[in-house]
């Protein structure tokens, strides 16, 4: 099930494992003025996608791109990540549903882990602002970078958390 809040909200809920600590202190970095994370990411182009390396199979990709309307967002799951979601400026809508409740429309995997659904009407809405994170399970359906009125600039990270880590450690 998807966990959203603040940093310190997501910390308390989420499960205590060497992977989640390594990610959300990457997380606290990023929000944190000053630190190297936080000017790494300030300084991504526009369109484009960087990818971090944090050990022990964890990575970050940090972005910055303008949220699309919601009519061009496409429904996807990972299998064997767990998403870790944090806007770092600006703001955008995310959708979650159930995966139980889509149909794969791309099957991208083993190539990447990523598929794609068709469209489904339902699920929910996180309005995301800058320093609140959203946790996606592979049960979790997610449509991530949706405009909340106009396109705006978005500044965010992904932590891939590997679901294995979670499993060796007892913390799924």
């Amino acid at each position: 099930m998807a966990v959203f809040g603040s940093l310190s909200t997501v910390r308390a809920q989420l499960a205590a494992s060497t992977a989640f600590q390594r990610a959300l202190d990457y997380v606290q970095r990023c929000l944190t003025p000053g630190t190297p994370e936080a000017a790494r990411l300030s300084a991504v182009p526009l369109d484009a996608t960087e990818r971090i390396e944090l050990g022990d199979g964890v990575f970050a990709l940090e972005q910055a791109y303008f949220a699309k309307r919601p009519a061009q967002g496409r429904w996807e799951a990972h299998q064997d990540h767990i998403d870790v979601q944090v806007v770092v400026s600006g703001s955008e809508l995310m959708g979650v549903i159930e995966v139980t409740r889509l149909v794969i429309a791309e099957d991208l995997r083993p190539a990447k882990d990523l598929m794609f659904y068709g469209p489904c009407p339902g699920g929910s809405v996180l309005k995301v602002a800058a320093g609140e994170v959203a946790v996606f399970y592979p049960s979790d359906g997610h449509m991530p970078s949706l405009a909340d009125g106009a396109p705006g600039i978005v500044r965010k990270t992904v932590v891939k958390v590997p679901v294995a880590a979670l499993k060796e450690t007892g913390a799924t």
